[in-house]
């Protein structure tokens, strides 16, 4: 059975609805000019400050502010120098044609003077569209102020359009915790340009949000690199609370060197290799066997292309600081450790998870934590640090969260915290009628 791919439509964003609207509003003011001016300069500068994020729209009228003074200044100094010199032959043509490279010059050199070379490009652009197409106009002054004026209102109307948004509460009481894998992200580790937008924006309005996952902070960072996050993530399956902008660990859940030792012993008992994550120095470091099997090579050399990981031989470590003992085999010989494990007690003085591979189909994985180990614990301590009044948990299994989101539904973590974090106000307290 031949099977195809699902095609998915991205919806119409709200990025998309404001241009138009700023469009719009540009006619408008132009017929209320009398079409004094070009809208045409208008609706440029009202799209270039339309950005995804308040601060580049702030920086984009800015830019186009600054480029445009410079262009028209020096197009107007242009326009009278040339209401002095005669037009009419060929060569007066090729004359104009070197000044104006020339005054090019000018106009970039005057954006380093001043330090502002990102405006370098909206003032030549200004420049050439006067020198270029007004070169023959009776008042060299009228056009360019009305240039200037175009592009002001442009700007003025872009910004504004681009500010607007509708009456929201903002929910900074609440602090939102979301899982990563079948949640967040989609099966290549990717976050939704949607979501990515929408999110980025309600950290910068504020949003107490951040993630709760089994990775290890290094698996994260290069998902999160993008997000600005500002809470610390809660890692290793509730085993770390590492604070991605200071790149260290708030709170870390160990095992002692005794008990490390302990697993150690009966794992190669049992003629099996493992991997231990110790955090060294506030560095978490993988340490692994010197003699392992074709397997855990392979994900030995896979986790070696993170730039964000790294190793050292176990036979250097003291066994301090061990977070947690990783062990990947095929399904029989986990079962086998596993029960091994219980027989010496281990699953009831520490925390020890076994799961399928989704990556290496007919293997499995143990990973050994500390009891307190969990990510209840975390959460609390996390409530605690924000000082938020209550907590709403998403993921993808039901009854281990408030909020489920369904498998391929890449956008419902973003969507869902909108809902929950910007809630419509109220304009009219019908309360205030009754009796």
């Amino acid at each position: 059975m031949r099977m195809y791919k699902r095609i998915t439509v991205p919806p119409i964003g709200l990025r998309i609805i404001k241009s138009a609207v700023a469009v719009l509003i540009c006619y408008l003011v132009s017929f209320l000019r009398g079409e004094s001016g070009i809208v045409f300069y208008s609706q440029l500068a009202a799209l270039w400050c339309i950005q995804t994020y308040q601060s580049d729209t702030k920086k984009n009228a800015l830019q186009r502010m600054i480029g445009t003074a410079i262009g028209a200044i020096y197009g107007l100094l242009f326009l009278l120098s040339e209401r002095f010199i005669r037009r009419e032959d060929m060569l007066q043509q090729l004359i104009n044609a070197l000044v104006i490279s020339g005054m090019i010059v000018l106009v970039l050199y005057t954006t380093v003077l001043i330090k502002k070379k990102y405006a370098s490009y909206f003032s030549c652009v200004v420049f050439l569209s006067i020198v270029v197409n007004h070169v023959a106009d009776a008042n060299p002054y009228l056009f360019v102020w009305n240039r200037f004026l175009d592009t002001i209102i442009g700007i003025l109307i872009g910004v504004g359009v681009n500010a607007f948004s509708l009456p929201v509460e903002k929910r900074k009481d609440i602090l939102f915790l979301s899982g990563v894998d079948k949640t967040l992200v989609d099966r290549n580790d990717r976050l939704s340009d949607y979501s990515r937008v929408e999110l980025n924006r309600m950290l910068d309005k504020g949003v107490n949000f951040t993630l709760s996952t089994m990775r290890t902070p290094a698996s994260l960072l290069g998902i999160v690199q993008d997000i600005r996050l500002r809470l610390p993530v809660i890692a290793m399956d509730g085993a770390v609370l590492y604070d991605i902008n200071e790149n260290t660990y708030l709170k870390v859940y160990v095992i002692s060197k005794a008990m490390s030792l302990r697993i150690l012993e009966i794992i190669h008992k049992l003629g099996y290799a493992c991997f231990v994550n110790c955090i060294i120095d506030d560095i978490l470091v993988i340490c692994y066997e010197k003699e392992m099997g074709e397997m855990q090579e392979e994900i030995l050399r896979e986790m070696r292309k993170s730039p964000y990981r790294n190793y050292m031989k176990m036979s250097d470590i003291d066994f301090q600081g061990v977070v947690y003992f990783m062990m990947v085999y095929p399904d029989k010989d986990i079962e086998k450790i596993y029960q091994t494990l219980d027989g010496e007690g281990i699953l009831e003085e520490l925390k020890v998870i076994k799961y399928a591979s989704e990556e290496y189909p007919g293997y499995s994985y143990i990973k050994i934590y500390n009891k307190n180990a969990v990510r209840e614990n975390m959460n609390r301590y996390l409530l605690e640090m924000t000082e938020a009044s209550s907590m709403v948990t998403f993921g993808s299994i039901p009854g281990k969260c408030d909020v489920v989101i369904r498998p391929g539904d890449e956008n419902g973590v973003v969507r869902e915290l909108k809902k929950r974090y910007e809630p419509f106000k109220k304009l009219l307290d019908f309360t205030k009628f009754r009796g």
